[in-house]
């Protein structure tokens, strides 16, 4: 009985680890799609890229929130 306790708080471990890795991999992607959208955008119309930029920051920092947001929730269910 012991054993199979600390075999699945082993799985939960792992399953952590995965979440934590997926949440930042698929933060990565989006923020590379993000950055490559914004760049083709800029030299379609180079006169807003301000607007562009600025824009493609604040999606940036969402992406970013979200990614973090998952990373302490993998964490969380590691240690509860």
């Amino acid at each position: 009985m012991l054993g199979m306790i600390l075999a699945l708080e082993g799985l939960v471990g792992l399953g952590a680890c995965i979440g934590a890795a997926v949440a930042a991999i698929g933060a990565g992607i989006g923020i590379g799609k993000i950055g490559a959208s914004a760049m083709e955008a800029i030299a379609r119309q180079p006169e807003s890229t301000g607007d562009i930029r600025s824009n493609m920051i604040v999606i940036a920092a969402l992406v970013e929130g979200v990614a973090l947001f998952a990373v302490i929730v993998c964490i969380l269910s590691l240690f509860l």
